[in-house]
């Protein structure tokens, strides 16, 4: 790694270690080989200025017709599973920075999971603050997309944590410019309240092709509207 994106994340991570609820972070070398295979791409793929770019965790890596599914809306996919809050902001200078787009779109699902290092509410609240200002440095006013967390089957038990965690970084979202909040639980949850069990693959937590096309038509509409296409 050269000089610059040193210090750009020793920028990400000092942004990581300053948050108000103190999230301790070590960078997880798992991922690396991961994002180097996904920086490879910026010397071989061409991507358009006015792109959307979608960066998280296994959802948006997984998302094999990301393309097809929001067309005519160009888009830069940036996820890599397993992933993150910390991960994400510790990997955004190089995955993000690169790159002109003309919004962002964010959704990492594995901070609230029912084990032990899971993070609070108010943490994944304060972690989406400091992807925000880390986009800020790059683009002072592209427009920011937070995919809400989906409640799925398999972490059903801690929904009420991981709905905690929507409702703070939608009410933060209301207070900010350029910020949106993309809602998505009302079209995961059946007639008796339970997730939708055929939106998902085996493991009830990963979205087959009925999930992701209920994803993608609410992503699109809302990005859509937000950015005044048509």
């Amino acid at each position: 790694m050269n000089k610059f994106w040193l210090g750009v994340v020793s920028i990400s991570f000092a942004l990581v270690i300053s948050c108000k609820t103190q999230v301790p972070y070590t960078p997880n070398t798992a991922f690396e080989n991961e994002v180097k295979l996904l920086e490879a791409k910026d010397k071989t793929e061409k991507y358009d200025k006015n792109a959307v770019l979608f960066i998280g965790s296994s959802s948006i890596r997984l998302w094999k017709n990301i393309a097809t599914d929001l067309a005519p809306i160009p888009v830069i996919q940036r996820g890599f599973g397993g992933s993150n809050f910390t991960d994400v902001v510790h990997y955004t200078p190089r995955l993000v920075y690169p790159h002109e787009f003309r919004a962002v779109a964010v959704f990492v699902a594995n901070d609230i999971t029912g084990g032990k290092k899971d993070k609070t509410p108010n943490q994944v609240k304060d972690l989406f603050k400091t992807f925000v200002q880390l986009i800020r440095t790059k683009n002072a006013n592209a427009p920011i997309f937070f995919i809400a967390l989906t409640p799925t089957p398999l972490r059903w038990a801690v929904w009420n944590k991981a709905s905690k965690a929507n409702d703070l970084i939608e009410a933060y979202s209301k207070t900010q410019e350029n910020l949106y909040f993309i809602k998505t639980k009302d079209a995961y949850l059946g007639p008796d309240g339970l997730p939708i069990k055929t939106y998902f693959v085996g493991d009830n937590l990963h979205q087959n092709a009925a999930g992701y096309a209920v994803w993608s038509n609410i992503i699109k509409k809302e990005i859509t509207e937000k950015l005044n296409l048509k």
